[in-house]
């Protein structure tokens, strides 16, 4: 049986070959995150109003396998922008997707940008 998490990947910026339209700024919540779907995957968008910056990572929390991560807290650990699981309060790093907490598992991360007030995440496809 395939592990849900094994089609997550992190993709860095400069590996971004397909850009995704994710949606509008205002389909997405201030401070607060939003699911879409790609292909297989559901993505979590985050507007970090607060810190001016958008961010996206995989919505499966990789420690009980829940599509929740979309709607954890969003909140910074020592200047580093984070996402805190709403079931397990596991914290990632939307930055490159570390765990905050010293476990072992982490999360993909993707990059996002803000054209026109068009909200895109990039995927290497």
């Amino acid at each position: 049986m395939e592990n849900i998490l094994d089609k997550y990947k992190s993709v860095s910026i400069n590996e971004v070959t397909t850009w995704f339209k994710a949606g509008n700024i205002k389909d997405f919540p201030s401070n607060r995150g939003g699911c879409i779907k790609y292909k297989d995957k559901q993505i979590a968008v985050f507007n970090f109003e607060r810190r001016n910056e958008w961010y996206a990572c995989q919505n499966a929390c990789p420690h009980k396998m829940e599509m929740v991560l979309s709607r954890g807290m969003t909140g910074s650990a020592d200047g580093v922008p984070k996402i805190a699981c709403p079931m397990h309060k596991k914290t990632f790093s939307l930055v490159d997707g570390s765990n905050l907490n010293g476990d072992d598992f982490s999360i993909a991360t993707y990059p996002v940008k803000v054209v026109d007030n068009e909200v895109f995440v990039g995927f290497l496809e």
